[in-house]
């Protein structure tokens, strides 16, 4: 199982997710890889819709993702427990885990 963890450096957001996505991802035994997206272009191509994006074989694991098209290179906010965070719900992270492993 591949797990990407797409991020731009304007925004902090992914340092904050990358310890706890790295030990989820350990325990699932996948690998994780690191993608800087550096362009709007690129933003556009890879259909980044921030920072940070977590996909797990190719798929994001926000469940409207594949609906969305806000790509751009901007920091990333997700709903978790009524608020927004700049880290998508770990309950996501390990669904998509279980779902592909």
């Amino acid at each position: 199982m591949k797990v990407e963890l797409l991020y731009f450096d304007g925004c902090p957001g992914y340092q904050a997710l990358l310890p706890r996505l790295r030990e989820l991802v350990g325990d699932a035994g996948g690998e994780l890889e690191l993608r800087s997206v550096e362009t709007l272009d690129s933003a556009v191509a890879e259909r980044f819709l921030g920072s940070p994006t977590v996909r797990v074989d190719g798929r994001d694991i926000d469940p409207t993702a594949a609906t969305r098209d806000d790509f751009g290179l901007k920091c990333r906010l997700y709903p978790v427990d009524g608020r927004l965070s700049p880290s998508p719900p770990e309950a996501w992270i390990r669904e998509a885990l279980v779902l592909r492993s």
